[in-house]
């Protein structure tokens, strides 16, 4: 007989593995207890979340949704479990659910409001899905102009007239491009446009609206409030800090000394400061240094500070994927010959912004909930403002628990939706091993 023979002949059958090497044993024993410090950890886990549980759940069950007064909430509590019995009082956010998100925005006119969440749903289609037509984008561009002018109101032409400037600056460059370069041709675009905004939308919209008046009743920021002055501020200022900061982060990078230096010098101070600091200067000391008869709006201060504050940390964020690249990106580009913005725009900054994706996304999320920072400059944002407000009425005065954990259900479904798409986004440009 061969030794080839006795091998095959000896060879036992194969056999599965045993129990503790498959399925949700293996899944216990690698993840739970895996050793003497893992196991104590997931036994005094769930001793806590077992307490919690019975600490928390009684009070959820008993909860109460319809009531006028935190004093029906208890008596129907004790009717229904007892004399002893406790139980969320739910009734408040169904009574005051129109606070909690528009804040004090006028009853009659929520219909703007609905329009302007619907029309924010369908501008960030395009950006979102890649798969609609790329021409839908200019709706997307167009909708902060319509967005403003159905919160705020007032006459249509304001809206039209500063679009009319953005046209302007188009002009003004595309004519400058070729003789004086892209940044020069930009800056003295911007300024053209600057002057117009500035000096001939007042007196050309006075005469349109004259002669074709069609306005909307205005209504001002104090009554704003709610997650209504949250989605204002956080959208506005996640939309315009994102291309800010990929400016600055060119800029910082630029050989151009006085262009570095103004980036370098911005991104430090505003990093430097705190976001409360910022919104009490947009509060307080910003109408100091303007004209006695200036009115600037102020959630327009808080947007545009806050927007700075945001633009400052995504500069660095993008950097930092500027930083990741190799150098033979840079490289291949001087190959096709591009000029730098062509490099920038076909090779370099899509490369540098999917690897920055989940810095940007964190960005976003901790902006989005620092605007209950507003809170401290007067305006009503919805963890404090607003619940302060409606717990002021002696009909809620000893409600706690209930409006706070409301807010944070809202916020975290805003925040946990933007982590969602982030890795939706991060798995469908992973092109490493395709």
């Amino acid at each position: 007989m061969s030794n080839t023979s006795f091998v095959r002949n000896e060879m036992l059958p194969p056999a599965p593995p045993p129990v503790s090497q498959t399925g949700l044993v293996k899944w216990l024993r690698e993840n739970l207890f895996a050793g003497p410090l893992n196991s104590a950890l997931t036994v005094l886990g769930l001793g806590a979340a077992i307490w919690l549980i019975q600490a928390a759940a009684p009070w959820l069950l008993h909860s109460v949704w319809v009531a006028d007064s935190q004093n029906e909430c208890r008596a129907i509590v004790q009717e229904r479990w007892g004399p002893d019995a406790t139980g969320a009082c739910w009734a408040i956010i169904r009574a005051r659910w129109h606070q909690f998100l528009f804040g004090f925005y006028p009853m009659e006119e929520y219909w703007r409001l609905f329009v302007t969440f619907a029309g924010l749903l369908l501008a960030i289609l395009p950006v979102l899905a890649t798969s609609l037509p790329r021409k839908l984008l200019w709706g997307s561009v167009l909708y902060p102009l319509v967005a403003f002018w159905l919160l705020w109101g007032g006459s249509v032409w304001g809206p039209i007239l500063t679009l009319a400037g953005f046209g302007l600056w188009a002009a003004v460059f595309s004519a400058l491009q070729v003789r004086l370069g892209v940044v020069v041709a930009a800056g003295v675009g911007l300024i053209v446009a600057a002057v117009f905004w500035i000096y001939g939308v007042d007196p050309i919209e006075t005469g349109l609206q004259s002669v074709l008046p069609f306005a909307l009743p205005e209504v001002d920021s104090d009554q704003f409030g709610g997650f209504l002055l949250a989605l204002v501020i956080g959208a506005t200022a996640i939309v315009i800090s994102l291309p800010l900061g990929i400016l600055l982060a060119l800029g910082r990078q630029s050989d151009m000394l006085i262009v570095k230096s103004l980036s370098v010098g911005f991104i430090e101070f505003i990093r430097g400061v705190p976001l409360i600091t910022l919104l009490f200067t947009a509060s307080l000391l910003l109408q100091y240094f303007l004209p006695s008869d200036t009115k600037f709006d102020l959630i327009l201060r808080v947007v545009i500070l806050v927007t700075f504050f945001s633009a400052a940390y995504i500069a660095e964020v993008i950097r930092g994927g500027l930083a990741a690249l190799p150098r033979g990106q840079y490289e291949a580009a001087d190959a096709l010959g591009l000029d730098y913005w062509q490099a920038q725009r076909l090779i370099i900054m899509p490369q540098a912004l999917k690897i920055s994706i989940p810095g940007i996304v964190s960005t976003f999320i901790g902006l989005f909930k620092d605007t209950t920072l507003v809170a401290f400059v007067g305006l009503m944002d919805p963890l404090k403002g607003i619940s302060t407000a409606v717990r002021a009425d002696i009909n809620w005065k000893g409600i706690y628990w209930e409006p706070y954990i409301f807010v944070a259900v809202i916020f975290f479904i805003f925040n946990f939706s933007m982590s969602r798409y982030s890795m939706y986004l991060e798995r469908k440009l992973k092109r490493d091993h395709r």
